[in-house]
């Protein structure tokens, strides 16, 4: 299969979201009709890039009726995907918002084990030469059963094809992939205190932390996630920050996935990492105007994309 852009997910979940005007213990709570989302680190990436008028392919694992569930929601959104049967049902995640207060809870289940002949199979795919990509985003976290050699072993197999690794993830996956040299990683800012070994506080332990990374050659471009504050890309080309413009916010699911999502599809479309970096942090805000894991839609991105002076 061919596309510009593959994202992987080695941990999908079926997200189940309602709405509630309060929750009490110990009460039952009459909850709004559930909507059902496909959803997870990669999967959202995907889904994004398809709001953004762009396109990729999707690879995950899938496994029992929840699996089968995910895949047909998937397909209905017109999703390119590349499936891995495993023995274990896809994980289900449960998500409720209190009407009243507008928090929100989330209840994420453990991912499904995969052992070791299916996540073979995922890098034996991975490097059959007739898929054919430029990009290629690992977002979401790991679950039992996936050692750190499979990290090691896709830095590789992405190098040789001479592809360029983006990585959205954290723990011992973001470590040994930062060993082998990735394009662009997304940090947050204590992802970044982790790998440096050292509290950052100011705006200028920050950036040198950065550039400290960028200058080993281990990283191309760094996206320090800054939260509702926005964040920072570090390059050799410089430092550009952008602040997160103020909207309404009605969820933080999926904001994070849309940023990524926002940035590889301005980096396939050949744009300045200032852009890049402006669409990102304009695909992450307009995420967190809509409920559940809607993620971002077009329209609100390019506004947003503007106030920002995107071009």
């Amino acid at each position: 299969m061919k596309s510009s852009i593959f994202t992987l997910t080695l941990s999908p979940a079926f997200d189940k979201s309602t709405s509630v005007e309060s929750v009490q213990p110990e009460h039952k709570l009459r909850c709004d009709s559930p909507i059902y989302q496909p959803g997870g680190g990669g999967i959202n990436v995907s889904r994004a890039i398809k709001k953004l008028n762009g396109s990729s392919v999707a690879l995950y694992p899938i496994g029992g009726d929840t699996g089968n569930h995910f895949k047909a929601l998937l397909t209905e959104e017109g999703i390119e995907q590349i499936t891995f049967q495993i023995k274990n049902w896809t994980r289900e995640n449960f998500i409720v918002v209190e009407r009243s207060t507008n928090n929100q809870f989330r209840f994420g289940m453990p991912g499904s084990e995969i052992y070791k002949e299916e996540w073979e199979q995922m890098l034996a795919v991975i490097q059959d030469p007739s898929n054919d990509f430029e990009y290629f985003v690992v977002s979401g976290s790991t679950p039992k059963g996936v050692p750190d050699e499979f990290y090691t072993r896709l830095s590789q197999i992405i190098l040789q094809k001479n592809a360029r690794l983006i990585l959205d993830t954290s723990g011992a996956a973001l470590k040994h992939c930062l060993k082998e040299g990735i394009f662009l990683c997304k940090p947050n800012i204590n992802e970044l205190s982790e790998i440096v070994g050292k509290e950052l506080i100011t705006k200028e332990q920050q950036e040198a932390a950065a550039m400290e990374i960028i200058n080993s050659g281990k990283v191309e471009i760094l996206v320090v996630s800054l939260g509702g504050a926005g964040a920072f890309l570090a390059s050799k080309q410089g430092i550009y920050h952008v602040t997160a413009p103020p909207v309404e916010k009605r969820s933080t699911v999926g904001a994070g996935d849309s940023m990524v999502a926002g940035m590889v599809l301005s980096l396939s479309r050949g744009n300045h990492y200032e852009d890049v970096i402006k669409f990102g942090v304009a695909c992450g805000t307009a995420a967190t105007m809509n409920f559940g894991t809607e993620l971002c839609k077009l329209e609100d991105v390019e506004r947003l994309y503007k106030q920002l002076g995107g071009k």
